[in-house]
């Protein structure tokens, strides 16, 4: 009997499995290499990437700034500890303030590491600016959103599914329906210091509030003298259209916080503030350190940082991910007349959600997930979030060619051919 070795993806899995946790339900596929909006398999076969590692790779896979500008600064310096300057994380910092709000920038690793530290600023202006009861420390959040998994941002996250298992809970979070201004005005309290939400969710189905959700968020805030921290993790760095989501509101959060594409795949979180409550992270003014990373803001990462702020300028890629992402609704729509179990699209540039109807749609799929899956056989990488509602989130650099190849195989699956 001859026994057949394991192909190269499977060697890889094997070993996996064997020396890492298994905390994530992995896809049965292996990449070794990337290239724009195409990822390879061991065996050379492409894939049409139209989810960017979660929205991470937003300029693509191994561009070539990119990869000049952490080579460049891996000849130079890596690391110097964040008590002394650097020329990148200054670079890194100039362009999210000239971008979007002028805040101040704090550098960490992670979407959920930059909320994280937003939770703490709130908590400390909530004690610079007490209430009548007291500091102030509660912070309102949406139904369905996600802020991440670390103690605190798994309590802000609005979906249970996050903290079950990891009781006791930390207190001090409340949620309420997204896009429900009565809910959320319902929710204050004397303890409440900060309203957190994200301008689109983006784990909660790509929701898309109405127009005037935003400002009048900022409007309660400015009444009741709380923080408006704004979640971008999903949204920023040119993603909707624009560099960041708020921006196509109108609105100005206290603080910012930024993940994924703001590293173009390397561990970046940002947490930005502006002048309300920047000062509270100010160890000059405060005599003490009351947040700190080691390495956070690393010259490596930074230098990548600020690339990326240049490339999208330069590139013109906030219209090219607008008119892209109005062209994908577009040809959504056109199928929504042959496809009736297709029952909304939605979303802005390219952060795109298709929501299935799934009373139609049960005899045709299982789940969104089936959809990936069936996409994924035939080449092509999308995402899911919710049970129903199928992602897309490119790279904002996708070629329009590229993207329509993966929108004809999405297409196809969807009508269900």
């Amino acid at each position: 009997m001859t026994v057949q070795s394991p192909s190269a993806g499977d060697a890889i899995a094997q070993r996996h499995d064997q020396f890492m946790t298994l905390n994530y339900p992995r896809y049965g596929l292996t990449f070794v290499r990337g290239e724009g909006s195409r990822l390879f398999d061991p065996n050379g076969r492409a894939y049409v990437d139209l989810f960017a590692g979660f929205g991470a790779a937003v300029l693509g896979h191994c561009h070539p700034d990119l990869v000049d500008a952490v080579s460049e600064q891996a000849r130079k310096l890596w690391h110097a500890g964040n008590l002394v300057h650097t020329e990148p994380q200054t670079q890194a910092a100039e362009a999210i303030g000239r971008a979007g709000f002028g805040g101040r920038s704090f550098f960490c690793h992670s979407g959920a590491d930059a909320n994280e530290a937003a939770i703490k600023l709130a908590r400390l202006y909530g004690r610079a600016k007490p209430g009548a009861q007291g500091p102030r420390w509660g912070i309102i959040t949406a139904d369905l959103s996600f802020h991440g998994r670390t103690l605190a941002t798994m309590m802000a996250t609005g979906q249970a599914k996050v903290r079950e298992g990891f009781e006791p809970w930390p207190e001090g979070f409340s949620h309420v329906p997204y896009n429900d201004i009565k809910a959320v005005e319902s929710a204050i309290t004397p303890s409440t210091v900060a309203i957190m939400v994200e301008p689109i969710q983006g784990e909660g189905g790509i929701r898309v509030p109405d127009p005037d959700y935003l400002s009048r968020l900022r409007a309660l805030c400015d009444q009741h003298d709380l923080l408006l921290i704004i979640d971008e993790v999903w949204t920023g760095c040119g993603r909707t259209g624009r560099y960041f989501g708020h921006q196509h509101f109108n609105v100005e959060p206290d603080i910012m916080t930024l993940g994924k594409g703001v590293g173009g795949g390397l561990p970046v979180g940002v947490m930005c503030s502006g002048p309300r409550a920047a000062d509270l992270y100010d160890a000059r003014k405060q005599g003490a350190v009351r947040h700190a990373t080691t390495l956070g803001g690393n010259c490596l990462a930074m230098a990548v940082t600020a690339r990326i702020f240049q490339v999208i300028e330069r590139d013109g890629l906030l219209e090219h991910a607008a008119n892209l992402g109005r062209r994908a609704m577009e040809r959504l729509e056109k199928l929504k007349a042959r496809a009736p179990w297709i029952g909304q699209v939605r979303g802005k540039g390219l952060f795109v959600g298709i929501e299935l109807d799934e009373c139609a749609a049960t005899d045709r799929f299982k789940d969104a997930g089936e959809i990936v899956l069936r996409c994924q056989q035939r080449g092509v990488l999308i995402g899911s979030a919710q049970k129903w509602v199928v992602r897309l989130a490119p790279a904002i650099n996708i070629e329009s060619s590229t993207l329509d190849e993966g929108m004809d195989v999405l297409e196809d699956v969807l009508a269900g051919k």
